[in-house]
């Protein structure tokens, strides 16, 4: 599942293989932005903020968002592409190397100084370089909601999802219904941000500090199985901002105890 550490790590390697190379071929596959032409730029830095992919071109910013399905590949130019062509929302190529972006959510070629409209709403990143954990704290401190809810509001701090929210409130020993103005948040944030930091190192994201396969998660998604600590059935539910928009969330009922 995408979240702010696979999207960094996507923003490093594609920064490696496009940065300083000049633009050959531009498509963008979504109706608003489907006339931009960037061929003869040249490729400036590929970024993350949060969840979201900047790709700096010239005076322009290619914008782009994985959601749940999205992902980017990296091909040798010629090279079969591992998903259908219907599913390509952007192409950019660069001499012997094309960058795909299939299953996007967002896509959108914007002007780099119009940037603060589709990033600017974001909270502190813990993986970026202006990390301010006293600030993150202090929106987090100030939601009432559910603290599995305001953990992954991006607003609050950008770059935590639904698998970081459980996890993260296991270690903390936080039942995930805690309103957020009642918990910690300054130590729950410094151990999302060291754990985050050492996520975006790894090939494959760990929590528990094992690495054999299958065990690299307390709760995200281990329901009805004994808890890694006390053995106690993995509990499962739904909390969300709205009806619309809730996510799945697991926790031990006695390692995280109701308030």
């Amino acid at each position: 599942m995408p979240e702010g550490d696979t999207v960094h790590r996507a923003a490093r390697r594609m920064h490696a293989a496009l940065a300083g190379r000049q633009v050959t071929r531009f498509d963008i596959r979504v109706p608003a932005s489907a006339t931009a032409d960037l061929r003869g730029s040249t490729v400036r830095e590929v970024a993350a903020r949060g969840k979201h992919l900047l790709h700096r071109i010239g005076d322009f910013t290619l914008h782009s968002h994985l959601r749940m399905e999205g992902e980017w590949w990296l091909l040798r130019e010629g090279q079969h592409w591992p998903r259908p062509a219907f599913r390509a929302r952007a192409v950019l190529g660069v001499p012997g190397t094309v960058a795909v972006g299939f299953d996007l959510a967002m896509v959108e070629v914007v002007p780099t100084r119009d940037e603060h409209r589709l990033v600017g709403h974001l909270g502190p990143d813990p993986l970026g370089a202006d990390w301010d954990p006293a600030e993150a704290a202090r929106r987090m401190a100030a939601d009432v909601r559910a603290v599995h809810v305001a953990l992954q509001d991006q607003r609050n701090v950008a770059g935590f999802g639904n698998e970081y929210a459980s996890e993260l409130l296991f270690l903390r020993g936080v039942h995930p219904e805690t309103p957020a103005d009642r918990v910690d948040v300054a130590a729950l944030l410094d151990l999302g941000a060291r754990t985050i930091r050492r996520n975006v190192e790894l090939p494959v994201r760990n929590f528990t500090g094992v690495a054999r396969r299958g065990q690299e998660r307390w709760v995200y998604g281990r329901e009805q199985r004994p808890c890694r600590r006390c053995g106690t059935p993995i509990r499962r539910g739904a909390l969300g901002a709205a009806p619309t928009s809730e996510r799945v969330v697991y926790w031990c009922p006695v390692c995280q105890p109701a308030g």
